[in-house]
């Protein structure tokens, strides 16, 4: 690689880095925030919090690439023509395709990133974060064991425990159950714990009351040293886990099969655009940085900068997004509309390419007036 190559590229790297530091940590903040709100209102605990955050952050990643490639070769570009290091290299007799070279070098480091995000540890993570989900559906203590406030499991059920002890004791539980309309159940016990047994979830009441009222209001208490409740009948059994299509590997997708499709309840249509989808997106980072630095070669130096053909970048990146974004609602419901996915990454790539073969054509210098 020649030294002006190395050169350009170290760059690059170096401010995609930054720039993807950055937004990373913005976007995982913004999901952070309702994230630490939802599970620390259900009673999970900080680890549940770092597990869950750190499964979110390869999709963030996956999102964040193409616009760090942009913002990066944009800012080098801006930054070495105010410098007139680029005028320089031309006035040298680099062409812009030569000058270019080293941000296709880029744009393929980072679109192998995301080649290995999107059919690898994006479909990894996402299991992973279904698998924790689902376990945390089924863990009782999330459910019930918060202490100090009065909680409804289920319609009828109302359960209320003063502590919880280091030990897993339920100190001082109080739980009423309306669910027969005729006869109310109030149970009160010293202490208790959470079981699992073969036959479901049960609670085990230490040292307690239970206080019938019948339907004509009276009254029937019944003190216990120990007390099985049964709580199968507050939860909902398991049902059995099935993957959504983001769970499933590149291959998968490139060839469903109808028990697949009957699994992620989706047509084999769907399915293919979403498999080609993987092998396309990477390629709009490579897309993203032609464009950020071709469009600022269209521009000549200036003292007040180039901020006409940042605009034009990013107007252009925005019109690539829009195809996007229109080719996969379309791709998905037509049939063979998976080469549809393919069109956003071409025609970033196509609009780069021409913006480079629009610089070299020779300038128009206005005539001066001649002063008569």
């Amino acid at each position: 690689m020649a030294r002006f190559d190395r050169y350009l590229l170290s760059q690059l790297l170096a401010l995609f880095g930054f720039f993807s530091l950055v937004l990373v940590a913005v976007y995982w903040v913004n999901r952070a925030v309702g994230l630490f709100d939802q599970l620390i209102g259900d009673g999970q605990s900080a680890v549940v919090f770092l597990q869950f955050s750190l499964l979110t952050l390869p999709n963030v990643i996956r999102l964040v690439l193409p616009i760090s490639a942009f913002i990066g070769a944009v800012y080098v570009a801006n930054r070495l023509m105010s410098e007139s290091e680029l005028v320089v290299m031309q006035a040298t007799g680099f062409s812009a395709f030569r000058l270019a070279r080293p941000v296709w070098y880029f744009g393929l480091i980072v679109s192998g990133m995301m080649l290995v995000l999107m059919h690898v540890l994006v479909p990894e993570s996402r299991s992973a974060l279904a698998e924790r989900l689902e376990a945390i559906s089924q863990n009782v203590s999330a459910r019930f064991l918060k202490d100090g406030q009065f909680i409804h499991p289920s319609e009828g059920i109302t359960l209320y425990i003063r502590e919880i002890a280091p030990t897993g004791e339920l100190l001082d539980l109080f739980l009423a159950d309306d669910r027969v309309v005729e006869q109310r159940a109030l149970y009160t016990a010293k202490k208790a714990f959470f079981a699992r047994t073969d036959a479901g979830p049960k609670l085990l009441m230490v040292d307690g009351m239970v206080q019938f009222l019948g339907p004509k209001g009276q009254l029937s208490v019944t003190r216990f040293a120990d007390f099985t409740y049964d709580l199968a009948g507050l939860m909902a059994e398991p049902a059995l886990r099935t993957r959504s299509m983001a769970e499933l590997s590149t291959p998968e997708l490139l060839a469903p099969t109808p028990a697949l499709m009957a699994e992620v309840r989706q047509t084999a249509q769907n399915m293919l655009f979403e498999g080609h989808d993987r092998i396309a997106q990477p390629f709009m980072a490579l897309a993203a940085g032609l464009i950020g630095f071709s469009s600022l070669l269209l521009g000549a130096f200036s003292r007040f900068g180039l901020w006409r053909q940042v605009g034009v970048a990013v107007l252009l990146l925005l019109v690539v997004q829009a195809i996007s974004t229109v080719s996969t609602n379309v791709g998905k419901d037509v049939p063979g509309g998976w080469m549809l996915a393919y069109a956003a990454p071409v025609v970033g790539i196509a609009i780069g390419v021409f913006e480079l073969w629009l610089t070299q054509r020779p300038r128009r210098v206005p005539k001066l007036a001649v002063a008569t």
